[in-house]
């Protein structure tokens, strides 16, 4: 008896059809260093623009968006998670100080759904514009078998630069400097199994409209991840910025002493913010101890800055002017190289 690929479950033209939908999104994630490649194998990034820098440094990053994936599959809500994708990958750049240049993306999925793959792929690329940094390539593969025909997992990698003597960092840091925090959005993309474990094992569902969230707690969970790499390099460009943490899996204190010297440590104010609700509700639904939401989410701090403290009332400013809200959450003092909070 005859077989094909198609019987085996991959289905060769849906793929096709899935990059025709999304070429017109893709187009928006551009930058002017790009060159097209007819073929398509390769993504390509005019490295002549390398030249206006005196020492470049290349930076890079890969991140997935972890099991929220899951969540996006049970909502059938596919554009977040790719915005989410860009928010893990181009903001660990900017931590540094690199500008982000470019990104490509691997999405992984048991059937190729074409209108599916294109909202994901299409939110890459949104956030992508909104990120400064250009698509330049990707790729999906259908694993029939391995995976269900509605699952599906996405990762990414970005490159950015960044001046030599420009870059950011624990060698930059100073006792008496101020620790900045700006808002998150929302969970962003750590800690959702602990999320789905919730939901599993209490009368908490996605359906749930917690009277503290105004909205069925679904919506609130896939909320896409703020995106600070054009904010970060503003405040990076206007001076006395020493240090950025992305405030990712481990919470605010292990990230940030990550942007620490061993000499000094980072002291923060709980008191200077009030945590979003819905981080209440995960923990009051499913009792879990303060230790165990510090180490898990982010508790409305994405980005923290560390910046010279002269510098830091002219930061709030300019961040206030560029939507983000932000606050003074802490200073460094000497130390062993650890944040704690007081």
């Amino acid at each position: 008896m005859s077989t094909s690929y198609e019987a085996a479950g991959v289905d060769i033209a849906a793929g096709e059809r899935a990059v025709e939908l999304m070429k017109s999104r893709v187009a928006r994630a551009r930058r002017p260093e790009v060159v097209d490649d007819a073929s398509g194998f390769a993504g390509l990034f005019d490295a002549s623009a390398l030249l206006r820098y005196r020492r470049p440094l290349l930076a890079t990053s890969t991140d997935g968006v972890g099991t929220k994936v899951d969540l996006a599959r049970r909502l059938g809500i596919y554009d977040t998670v790719g915005h989410d994708l860009v928010g893990m990958v181009i903001d660990d750049l900017a931590v540094c100080g690199a500008e982000p240049l470019f990104m490509t993306d691997y999405i992984a999925c048991g059937k190729v759904v074409p209108e599916r793959i294109a909202d994901i792929v299409g939110g890459i690329a949104d956030a992508c514009a909104l990120a400064g940094c250009a698509l330049v390539g990707g790729e999906t593969a259908e694993h029939p078998g391995l995976l269900a025909p509605d699952e599906f997992d996405l990762a990414g990698a970005g490159t950015g630069v960044v001046e030599a003597d420009g870059l950011l960092g624990p060698g930059r840091v100073r006792a008496g400097d101020a620790v900045l925090a700006m808002a998150s959005s929302g969970i962003h993309s750590n800690g959702y199994s602990l999320v789905r474990h919730i939901l599993a094992t209490t009368d908490l569902t996605l359906e749930s409209r917690p009277a503290e969230l105004g909205r069925p707690l679904g919506e609130e969970l896939l909320t896409p991840t703020r995106i600070y790499s054009q904010d970060c390099l503003a405040l990076a460009r206007a001076g006395g910025v020493h240090a950025f943490a992305h405030i990712t899996g481990g919470g605010l204190e292990s990230n940030l002493a990550r942007s620490l010297p061993g000499s000094l440590d980072a002291v923060l104010d709980r008191a200077s913010w009030t945590v979003p609700p819905l981080f209440e509700v995960l923990r009051a639904y499913g009792d879990v101890a303060r230790a165990d939401m510090d180490t898990t989410f982010n508790m409305g701090v994405g980005m923290a800055a560390i910046v010279a403290a002269d510098a830091a009332d002219a930061a709030l400013r300019l961040l206030e002017e560029r939507g983000v809200p932000a606050w003074r959450l802490g200073e460094i003092v000497p130390g062993t190289g650890t944040a704690r909070f007081s």
